[in-house]
């Protein structure tokens, strides 16, 4: 059972915030991200493929605070990475903060910055673009001046 206060999200903005060197003081979204048993492998970690999906919660859980993930709104991740810094084990909970890189005419590009709980350090960062689509899914959509503004203001409410 996770420590249910490193899943508060007011626990996790007074604990940023009282660090000004925290990784993700300057980060606008935090994900919380519960280390589960079953995501180690056979070497006794969590395997680098739940990075990934960690990184897709993270992107919807983002994206949900813009309206941005609903039934109106189609996008494609068109580029993903991760680089590996140190390794996780269960037990461990994973403040995962995103933040806009850049944002295009008609694609997003997010930064991901994992912090352990339990290590006390950056144990991966990740980035990944996705891109707007009308709703047939074969055009590419412009983000719209209202989207452009919400992304702004989620930004600057920086930690």
């Amino acid at each position: 059972m996770p420590n249910v206060q490193l899943l508060d999200q007011a626990f996790i903005r007074d604990s940023i915030q009282q660090n000004p060197e925290h990784p993700l003081a300057q980060v606008g979204v935090v994900y919380p991200q519960h280390v589960e048993w079953g995501d180690m492998d056979a070497l006794q970690h969590v395997n680098n493929v739940l990075y990934y999906e960690y990184a897709q919660r993270a992107r919807i859980f983002y994206l949900e605070k813009l309206d941005l993930f609903d039934e109106t709104t189609y996008t494609v991740v068109a580029a993903s990475s991760c680089q590996y810094l140190r390794p996780v084990t269960y037990p461990d909970t994973l403040w995962i903060g995103i933040r806009a890189k850049q944002i295009g005419n008609t694609s997003l590009t997010h930064e991901y910055v994992y912090y352990s709980t339990v290590q006390q350090a950056v144990v991966a960062t990740a980035e990944s673009v996705i891109v707007f689509f009308d709703e047939s899914g074969t055009q590419k959509q412009p983000m719209t001046a209202l989207q452009r503004q919400q992304l702004a203001d989620l930004e600057s409410q920086a930690q």
